[in-house]
């Protein structure tokens, strides 16, 4: 330290000083206002950034709750479509059934109209061979009781006596 006091130089000291004056004089008059200028504008540019920032972040928001909502929306319309697809089913299905049911009772129906038509026809046919059948056995038994002259007089007497009667 008693170095530094014996170099000590009074003018080199003054010299200095107005160096160190001067400079800051230069540094206030044309590099201060610029350096506070840059910094400004960077305080402002990251003030800025970080409103932009937010409102890049509410504008996310609501386009979170926009699709929420239309994801919402989409669900609640699928489901709309999901019902009104099983009510057409059921419909189309108990349309079918009912038509099926027409059908098949129209069917029966005709299907006992034929049988009763059939049956009619069969009946008639019945009819037709027994009175045949009666005629035949008739006529084979009048063939035999009137074969003879005896029969036939016996066979006249007995109708004239039953005319009588009545």
């Amino acid at each position: 330290m008693e170095t530094l006091i014996n170099d000590f130089s009074p003018g080199l000291f003054v010299v200095q000083t107005i160096l160190l004056l001067g400079l800051i004089f230069l540094l206030v008059r044309f590099a201060w206002k610029p350096i506070l200028n840059s910094l400004n504008e960077r305080e402002n540019g990251i003030q800025e950034a970080l409103a932009a920032a937010e409102r890049a972040k509410a504008e996310m928001q609501n386009l979170q709750a926009d699709n929420d909502r239309m994801l919402q929306e989409a669900r609640a319309e699928r489901e709309a479509m999901l019902k009104e697809a099983r009510e057409i089913k059921e419909k189309m299905i108990s349309d079918s059934k009912e038509q099926a049911k027409v059908e098949g009772d129209k069917m029966i129906k005709q299907a006992q109209e034929t049988i009763e038509s059939e049956k009619k026809a069969a009946v008639a046919e019945l009819k037709s061979q027994v009175a045949e059948l009666s005629v035949s056995i008739a006529e084979k038994v009048i063939k035999e009781e009137l074969s003879g002259k005896d029969k036939q007089l016996q066979l006249v007497e007995k109708m004239l006596g039953d005319i009588k009667l009545n």
